[in-house]
């Protein structure tokens, strides 16, 4: 039994040794941003930085079909909250917003106010939230600037790439 046991510790063992070393994290420093991380395959939310047609950043966000025929996604009424307080988005430089909620590239902004959705008895129906869409192209400009915890602090890493036209360099995705 414990010769089975350890010939299966010989065996794992470089291939661990092997694995959290290709996985070790890389520190980057662009002027006075940090930027932590081994790239795109580290696991954490997408930092998504965008612009919108008005100001819906009080807005529920949801995901539409790319045809925009149907939901796909959308929060529950205790969803929007992020460490006890609402996850609006960051306000960036140039009117840029950092999302907090999750947005993407098929993003739509609901009628309710996080306040008002998050007051409702129950999380609406696909086919009501379909029914209080305020806007299902909102999006000017969208951005995917890697991973949100790549950054040592994010808004004031990505306020400093805005400021030095950097932006340029993350993924456009509209």
């Amino acid at each position: 039994m414990y010769k089975r046991v350890f010939i299966g510790f010989i065996l794992v063992l470089p291939c661990f040794l092997l694995y959290s070393c290709s996985r070790t994290s890389a520190s980057v420093r662009t002027s006075s941003t940090t930027i932590t991380g081994a790239g795109p395959d580290i696991p954490g939310p997408a930092c998504f930085v965008y612009k919108t047609r008005a100001d819906y950043s009080r807005q529920v966000p949801l995901i539409l079909s790319p045809d925009k025929s149907k939901i796909l996604s959308f929060p529950d009424i205790h969803d929007l909250y992020y460490q006890g307080k609402f996850s609006y988005p960051d306000t960036l430089k140039d009117g840029y917003l950092l999302d907090n909620r999750g947005i993407g590239p098929d993003v739509a902004f609901l009628t309710y106010t996080y306040e008002k959705y998050s007051r409702l008895g129950k999380t609406p129906t696909a086919e009501e939230l379909m029914q209080n869409l305020l806007e299902i192209d909102p999006l000017l400009e969208l951005y995917q600037c890697g991973k949100k915890n790549q950054y040592a602090d994010p808004v004031h890493s990505l306020n400093e790439m805005i400021s030095l036209g950097r932006l340029k360099d993350c993924n456009r995705l509209k």
